[in-house]
C-alpha cells in the first residue's frame, strides 16, 4: 500500500521525525517498509515558461523551433515535438543543468542541426501525473520564470507491506493511528457527522445475510458530476490512483482515508430496491473493467427489481450502473461482507480490487455507517446535491471483538520487568483499546487480531521495542555438529569450484528410469558414473510422469541434461557441478534405503577461450583429475581403470588408495547426440569420504635446508599397463630419500617401426633429498638403482 506523507500530516505532525526515523519506527514494529520515494518537481531549474513563437523545423516535419520566455533577459530557443500547445501557452521549461532524475541531465545541444537550449516538458517528465498527451499546460496566471517547486508541493510516498492480520493499517487513518501509538504523539481525528438511520424500506432487500450480514444505502439527488478539485486529485495521484470524476474520486478518497470500501450507483439505472442476493449458477456479469464474468451460486451480487446484477458484492461494480457525467442522482452503498466469501469469489474469478483486498482480510464492521456519512458529506460539498432522508439499513452489525484480560504476571515475566504496568496500559490505550474494570480491556472493532491475552502482551512488546526487553539468557559455546561441519565443507567445495570456473546446477531428484538403462538411454540423459547393482533403484509408488519415476541413484544424468541444454545455446566450455543427495537401496532393498550426499562434476569442450594469440585445446581427463586434486589438497589422487557399460573410458577414483568415487568418459556417439564434437567427462565423489580425507589438521613441511638431486628413468612397459601401477610400486618401495616423482614423457608407436605396437615408453623424473645433510652422488645413485630394481622386479617393464 502507498502512504502519502503529506496525507498523513493531515492526521498528525511528523515534522520532527526524519524519513529514516519513520522507516525504523514502522519496521521494528512489524510493518515492513518496502520503499520510500519522493514525488514532485525534481529540480529548481524547472521553471514556468511562455511560448512566444513556434516555427516549423527546417529539417523535420514533426518538430518546431520555439522561442520561449523563461523569465530571463532574452528569449530562449527550444526545439519541441509536442503538438498540444499553441503560442501564448505556458509550460514547464527545464533549463540547462536541470536533473530530471535517473541521471537525465538537460544540456544545450542540437536537434537535427538546430540549437535547442533547454526542454519544454510533459507532466510525467518532471515527476507529475500526465493528464494529456504532450506538454503540461500551466494556468494562464502562472508567473513566468517561477520555479515549479514553489508552485507544486513535493510529497514522499512510503510503500508498506501490510500483513493479512492487520487490515486496520490499510488506510491513512489506520497508519496515522499506528504511528501516533508508536511515537507517543497526538493525532487529529477526522470530523465525521453522525448518520441518521432508518429501516431498509423500499431501498434495500437483503437476501444473502451469510455473505452480507449488514448493508446500508443512502440516496443523494441533484449531484453534478464534474472534475474533482485540485486538492482531491493531488491526494489520489500521489498514491498512484487516476482521478475519474468527483463522485468516484470521493469514494476512493474515503477508502484510502478511512479504510472501508464504498460504491456509488447511478440511481437512474436502478429499478426498484437494491437486492443483495446470491448469484444464479452461470449468471453473467459485466464489471467496470469491461470484462464479462460467469458467476457461481457462491458469489454475492447486488441487483435491482429487474434481476440484473449491478455489482459483484465486495469486489467490483458493474459497467452499466456506474456513475457518469450524465448522472444526477446516486445511491451510495456501504456494507460489510463476509471475508471468506469475498476471498473465494475473488480467487475463483481472478478478479481483485482495492475493495476485495480489504474485505477479504476483514474490514471494520463499525466503519460501515461512518464511511458512508463521511463520503455523503463530501459529495454534497463537492458535487452539490441533497441527502434524501436517513440512511437505509438492513441486517445487523457483526460483533467480532470483545474483551480480553491482560495477564499482568505473564506480562512481567515475558517483558523481564522492563516496563511498568502503567506504561503498558498507556500503550494499549494509545492503540485504541479501552480499559474496563480490573484487568479487562475492550478490543476496538478494527483490531480483529487481538482475541487472546498473549496478543496484548505482544502489542505492548512491539510498541515498547523488543530491543528494550532484556535477554534472560547469555550465549553459550556449542560444539560444531556433524551437520554443521558437513555444511561448511560443502560450502568450501562450492567456493573452490566456482573459483575454478565451474557453474553450480540444481536438478530435480526424480528422473526417468531409462536414464539407468544402457539399452534405452536417450539424448539429454546419461548412465550413473557409479554402476548400479540389482535392486539398487528406488521407485516412486505413484509417479507424476515417466520422467519422474525413480529417485535418482546418481547426479550425473541431471548434469548431462544440463550440459545438453547449454550446448544447444552455443556454450563452448562445459564446467558444471552439483552437490546433492542420491538414493539407492542397500543390498537390493533388503535393508533401509541409502541416502548419501555426492558431488558430481562434468567437464567438456574448450579448456580456455581461443583468441588471436593462442588456440584453445579440448578439455581432457587430466583436467578433471586436476580439479579433484584441488578439492583434496596434499592427497594422492589416482584413477584405477574399471570397465563400465555405457562409457568409453571409466575408472574408480582413489584417494590415498581408498575409493572415493567414480570417473567416466561419454562415448563419442553420446557426445554427438548431445551436440558436442569434443569429449565429455564425468566424475562423482562421495562427500562423506572426501570430507574425512580432505579436512582436519594439515601438516606443513619446512623449507628444505639441504639441496636435492634428480635422476631420470625411461622404461618400456605394456601399452595396457596403467600409470597407477607405477605410482603404487614407487610408493610401496618407501625410499626415505625420495621426496617427489612425476611422469614427464609418454611415447607410443602404433606402426611398430620405432617401438613395438603393444609397448609404450614412459619417462619419469625422481627427486632425492636428505633432511640431515647434503648428499653425495653415490648416495643418490644407490637409492635410485634400488628403486629401479624394485620397479623391474614388481612390474613387467624394462629400462631403456
Amino acid at each position: 500500500m502507498n502512504v502519502s506523507l503529506n496525507w498523513l500530516n493531515d492526521h498528525l505532525d511528523l515534522s520532527h521525525m526524519s524519513l529514516q526515523e519513520i522507516d525504523d519506527l514502522l519496521t521494528f514494529a512489524g510493518v515492513e517498509v518496502e520503499g520510500i520515494a519522493s514525488k514532485g518537481v525534481p529540480s529548481e531549474k524547472i521553471v514556468v515558461a511562455q511560448v512566444k513563437s513556434a516555427e516549423q523545423h527546417p529539417d523535420a516535419d514533426k518538430l518546431k523551433v520555439c522561442m520561449v520566455d523563461a523569465g530571463e533577459d532574452e528569449l530562449r530557443q527550444i526545439v519541441c515535438g509536442a503538438k498540444n500547445y499553441k503560442v501564448g501557452d505556458k509550460a514547464p521549461c527545464a533549463l540547462p543543468g536541470a536533473d530530471l532524475g535517473g541521471g537525465f541531465m538537460i544540456k544545450e545541444g542540437k536537434l537535427r542541426g538546430v540549437a535547442s537550449l533547454g526542454m519544454l516538458c510533459a507532466a510525467g517528465e518532471i515527476g507529475m501525473t500526465d493528464v494529456e498527451d504532450g506538454l503540461m499546460i500551466l494556468p494562464k496566471d502562472s508567473e513566468i520564470g517561477k520555479p515549479l517547486q514553489e508552485i507544486f508541493d513535493a510529497d514522499t510516498i512510503i510503500e508498506v507491506e501490510v500483513t493479512p492480520n492487520r487490515p486496520d493499517l490499510l488506510s491513512h487513518t489506520g497508519m496515522a493511528r499506528e504511528l501516533a501509538a508508536l511515537a507517543g504523539i497526538d493525532r487529529k481525528k477526522p470530523e465525521i457527522p453522525a448518520a441518521e438511520t432508518s429501516g431498509a424500506g423500499d431501498l434495500i432487500k437483503l437476501n444473502a445475510t451469510d455473505s452480507c450480514p449488514y448493508y446500508t444505502a443512502v440516496k443523494i439527488s441533484g449531484v453534478k458530476v464534474t472534475e474533482s478539485p485540485e486538492w482531491l486529485k493531488t491526494k489520489l495521484e500521489a498514491i498512484g490512483l487516476r482521478p475519474i470524476n468527483n463522485v468516484v474520486d470521493i469514494t476512493n478518497y474515503a477508502l484510502h482515508e478511512l479504510g472501508h470500501p464504498l460504491h456509488a450507483f447511478d440511481a437512474a439505472k436502478v429499478e426498484g430496491a437494491l437486492d443483495i442476493r446470491m448469484a444464479a449458477k452461470g449468471e453473467k456479469f459485466k464489471a467496470l473493467d469491461e470484462e464479462e464474468y460467469t458467476l457461481d451460486a457462491e458469489d454475492v451480487v447486488i441487483s435491482d427489481a429487474s434481476g440484473k446484477a449491478l455489482a459483484l458484492g465486495g469486489i467490483m461494480g458493474g459497467l452499466d450502473s456506474g456513475v457518469t457525467e450524465s448522472t444526477t442522482d446516486i445511491i451510495l452503498e456501504s456494507a460489510y461482507f463476509t471475508p471468506s466469501k469475498i476471498r473465494r469469489s475473488s480467487r475463483r474469478l481472478a478478479l481483485s480490487s482495492d475493495s476485495s483486498y480489504r474485505f477479504e482480510r476483514g474490514s471494520d464492521p463499525q466503519a460501515v455507517l461512518t464511511s458512508s456519512a463521511f463520503a455523503a458529506k463530501l459529495i454534497t460539498e463537492l458535487a452539490g446535491g441533497k441527502i434524501e432522508g436517513a440512511t437505509a439499513v438492513a441486517g445487523e452489525v457483526p460483533v467480532l471483538t470483545g474483551t480480553v484480560d491482560l495477564d499482568t504476571a505473564k506480562l512481567d515475566q515475558l517483558m523481564g520487568g522492563s516496563i511498568s504496568l502503567a506504561d503498558a496500559e498507556g500503550i494499549l490505550t494509545r492503540l485504541g483499546l479501552e480499559k474496563l474494570e480490573g484487568s479487562s480491556w475492550k478490543i476496538p472493532s478494527y483490531r480483529l487480531d487481538l482475541p487472546r491475552h498473549i496478543d496484548l502482551v505482544e502489542e505492548i512488546a512491539r510498541v515498547h521495542g523488543l530491543d528494550n526487553v532484556p535477554s534472560r539468557f547469555t550465549g553459550t559455546f556449542a560444539h560444531e555438529s556433524e551437520v554443521d561441519s558437513a555444511y561448511d565443507y560443502q560450502m568450501s567445495l562450492r567456493k573452490t569450484l566456482t573459483g575454478l570456473g565451474f557453474y553450480e546446477t540444481q536438478t530435480i531428484k526424480l528422473i526417468a528410469e531409462r536414464s539407468t538403462d544402457a539399452t534405452v538411454a536417450q539424448m539429454d540423459t546419461a548412465l550413473p558414473a557409479r554402476p548400479l547393482q540389482d535392486g539398487d533403484i528406488v521407485r516412486v509408488a505413484l509417479p507424476l510422469s515417466e520422467d519422474h519415476a525413480i529417485m535418482r541413484p546418481s547426479l550425473t544424468p541431471g548434469l548431462v541434461a544440463t550440459a545438453a541444454r547449454n550446448i544447444r545455446q552455443g556454450v563452448k566450455s562445459l564446467r558444471f557441478f552439483e552437490i546433492g543427495r542420491q538414493f539407492r537401496n542397500a543390498g537390493g532393498g533388503k535393508a533401509k534405503d541409502i541416502e548419501a550426499d555426492s558431488l558430481a562434476l562434468l567437464m567438456g569442450g574448450d579448456s580456455d577461450p581461443s583468441g588471436w594469440s593462442s588456440n584453445s585445446k579440448a578439455i581432457d581427463a587430466f583436467d578433471i583429475k586436476a580439479v579433484i586434486e584441488s578439492l583434496l589438497p596434499n592427497r594422492l589422487v589416482q584413477f584405477s581403470p574399471r570397465e563400465r557399460e555405457g562409457f568409453i573410458l571409466s575408472a574408480d577414483i582413489l584417494c590415498e588408495g581408498k575409493p572415493v568415487g567414480a570417473f567416466a568418459q561419454l562415448s563419442p556417439a553420446k557426445c554427438r547426440e548431445l551436440g558436442s564434437n569434443t569429449p565429455i567427462y564425468l566424475a562423482e565423489l562421495e562427500l562423506k569420504k572426501c570430507q574425512q580425507l580432505g579436512t582436519g589438521a594439515t601438516q606443513v613441511d619446512e623449507l628444505p635446508q639441504f639441496p636435492g638431486s634428480s635422476r631420470d628413468a625411461a622404461m618400456e612397459a605394456p601399452v595396457s599397463m596403467p600409470n597407477a601401477d607405477i605410482e603404487k610400486a614407487v610408493k610401496k618401495h618407501n625410499e626415505m630419500l625420495l621426496v617427489s616423482y612425476a611422469c614427464f614423457d609418454l611415447f607410443t608407436d602404433p606402426t611398430g617401426e620405432k617401438l613395438p605396437a603393444d609397448k609404450k615408453s614412459i619417462a619419469y623424473t625422481f627427486h632425492y633429498r636428505s633432511p640431515e645433510r647434503t648428499m653425495k652422488a653415490k648416495e643418490v645413485d644407490d637409492a635410485h638403482q634400488k628403486l629401479l630394481a624394485h620397479l623391474a622386479k614388481t612390474l613387467p617393464i624394462t629400462f631403456r
